[in-house]
């Protein structure tokens, strides 16, 4: 409404002011015909290869910000994806909904891809952001994952950085998981002290599981197997045979995701070489049953 008035206001002050010096346009009768179609409005999507200033499970546009990487920031986006097919026919996708486990595991994808590796070996947190409510009746139907690091394995809450991510698997890098030092209260694991390899620790990170098909109550439940799986890996890792007998050459720590994280999708699992008896000093990668021997 407000171009046809502007139309018309123009159209009259052009006849005020050029009257009887030259001959004034003649309308013909069309209003229209004179003034170039409005663009079709376009849907806001963020911009991937951006870094953030803060971290939002809900992207308005009115408050989106992005910095150069070089500058502090919070996260960094490496991708962002979009639903399909009957995730995006229905409402927002909610935790816990296929649809975002599907978002959730293009995003693990796409992180391995720009930093070079799982980047549950780091010191690494995922977030995904979804458009708003509005924004998704209006027809966004994107998904953004913003990768950020964190304080440590025990606190998982993001700090700012300076640099790109990217490649940030790639050699070695001081985010990797490597050699730590448990500190407990009785029998319970207060938090993990990370060290040297070369420093005496108990223990040192050996890799991650994918667990499926699993609620989060089953897998709280389920311990012992959790347990047998990150043993296999730590069998692996030292190259140690996987039998009855690895109980008594270690035993094992692993960090699952949040809740949360859990019901968004993420069911990456970090498993730790354990070892009860004896201060190491150095890594277990590789050394065989003479170098983690039976006790």
């Amino acid at each position: 409404m407000r171009r046809w008035l502007l139309a018309l206001a123009l159209a009259g002050t052009a006849t005020v002011v050029l009257g009887g010096c030259v001959q004034t346009h003649r309308a013909d009768g069309d209003l229209t015909d004179d003034w170039p179609a409005l663009p079709t409005p376009r849907l806001f999507v963020p911009e991937t290869d951006a870094c953030l200033l803060r971290i939002t499970a809900v992207v308005q546009a009115g408050t989106y910000e992005t910095v150069d990487c070089v500058r502090s920031h919070l996260a960094e986006v490496v991708h962002v994806g979009t639903f399909a097919g009957a995730a995006a026919a229905g409402t927002r996708p909610e935790p816990g909904s296929p649809a975002l486990r599907v978002a959730r595991a293009e995003c693990d994808q796409r992180a391995r891809q720009v930093i070079g590796g799982d980047w549950h070996a780091a010191r690494l947190t995922m977030n995904i952001a979804l458009p708003s409510v509005t924004a998704w009746l209006s027809g966004a139907r994107w998904y953004r994952c913003d990768l950020a690091e964190t304080d440590s394995i025990d606190n998982t809450r993001p700090v700012n950085r300076v640099g790109s991510l990217r490649g940030a698997l790639v050699g070695d890098n001081p985010l990797v998981h490597r050699c730590f030092d448990p500190k407990l209260i009785g029998d319970n694991l207060n938090y993990m002290a990370p060290v040297l390899c070369t420093e005496p620790h108990r223990a040192e990170f050996v890799g991650v599981y994918e667990e499926h098909d699993m609620s989060w109550d089953q897998f709280t439940r389920s311990a012992p197997q959790a347990h047998r799986r990150c043993m296999t890996l730590i069998a692996a890792f030292a190259n140690v045979p996987d039998n009855d007998e690895l109980q008594y050459r270690a035993g094992s720590i692993f960090y699952p995701p949040s809740q949360r994280e859990w019901e968004e999708g993420d069911r990456g699992v970090r498993c730790f070489l354990w070892s009860d008896d004896r201060k190491l000093t150095r890594s277990m990668r590789g050394v065989g049953p003479q170098g983690l021997p039976i006790s």
